[in-house]
């Protein structure tokens, strides 16, 4: 069943109700667990949404904090994912959090990729996730076209995290990449799907209706994630 898609006026609303659904799963899966694990994505979209999440009143000393997508850079570059996420989220209040990288220098993507899986396994579940959405339907580094994309979209496997090569033929993506995987949000705790613009709700509707087994969010529907999807015409 597609998931009722969440429209708020104005963009300051938006970005405080994703906010605000993200730190409840935390604060819960603290009060059930003793500690939480974030999963935020890159973008330019999530920037206003982090901040409001940064000076939340959480024990961020108890929350674990890492990417569902980040490009095979470096921190130090000016595209890694892990930069935005240290600028944004990993500030204020939200400082003391720990965070556990996806990239990790290695001589390959697919070793930064096991090694990144080695790392977030003792984190257990993903409590709370916030994802965006590209034009052309790609949800975290599940792109069309991928040679890795059914890996990625496959429910029977662990969560891992998997290395995605540059893209064929000019095609996206167009540096490596590192993502995890389906049954990571399958089994995630509370999963926000945050939209803006009215292309992307028309792309939205549009996958939706796709194969799961080559459409990422066909597969978040078909496979249970517990998925809501919050959307504005123009973000903060």
């Amino acid at each position: 069943m597609m998931p009722e898609i969440q429209t708020f006026a104005a963009g300051s609303t938006w970005a405080a109700a994703c906010a605000e659904r993200l730190t409840d799963a935390l604060s819960d899966a603290m009060a059930a667990n003793g500690r939480a694990t974030f999963a935020g994505s890159g973008g330019s979209t999530p920037a206003p949404i982090y901040r409001l999440m940064s000076e939340t009143d959480l024990d961020w000393t108890a929350v674990a904090v890492t990417l569902v997508d980040e490009r095979n850079v470096p921190e130090t570059d000016e595209q890694s994912n892990a930069r935005l996420l240290k600028q944004t989220l990993l500030a204020d209040r939200a400082a003391v959090a720990r965070y556990v990288p996806l990239y990790h220098p290695a001589v390959t993507v697919d070793r930064a990729a096991a090694m990144a899986t080695v790392a977030l396994r003792p984190e257990g579940r993903l409590d709370a996730v916030l994802l965006g959405m590209g034009e052309d339907g790609h949800i975290c580094s599940m792109f069309p076209d991928s040679p890795t994309l059914k890996t990625l979209l496959s429910p029977d496997l662990n969560p891992a995290v998997l290395g995605v090569p540059v893209g064929r033929e000019g095609r996206p993506p167009s540096l490596e990449r590192l993502s995890i995987n389906l049954p990571y949000l399958i089994q995630a705790g509370r999963v926000v799907l945050a939209l803006t613009g009215a292309r992307k709700r028309a792309v939205f509707e549009q996958q939706a209706a796709g194969d799961p087994a080559v459409t990422p969010i066909a597969a978040l529907i078909a496979h249970g994630v517990p998925l809501e999807v919050l959307w504005t015409e123009t973000a903060p």
